[in-house]
């Protein structure tokens, strides 16, 4: 029982929470009928999400995103890409201490 009791310790240091959306199946289906036709159920408008950001920024994020890994990919050399790729390889491979 005491091997349990420290593993289950162990095991929620490490692990990450949940998140704390909703995951009741009728709440679910609601919200995703509501982004469909861009509005709440009983007429009202949806939250705006980039309320109280800066216009410029939100567009030029999004043109950032828009043109992202490819953009990057071609901008580097055949070596940079190679030395990216080993490190991340290595990375994911180890294991960690």
């Amino acid at each position: 029982m005491r091997l349990e009791a420290a593993r289950d310790s162990w095991h929620h240091l490490f692990m990450p929470k949940r998140s704390s959306k909703d995951h009741d199946f009728a709440t679910v289906a609601r919200n995703i009928v509501e982004q469909a036709i861009g509005e709440k159920l009983d007429g009202s408008p949806l939250e705006d999400k980039d309320k109280g950001k800066n216009p410029a920024a939100v567009a030029l994020g999004k043109l950032g995103g828009a043109k992202g890994g490819k953009a990057r990919a071609e901008a580097l050399s055949p070596a940079k890409r190679k030395a990216i790729a080993k490190k991340a390889a290595k990375a994911r491979w180890t294991r960690p201490e």
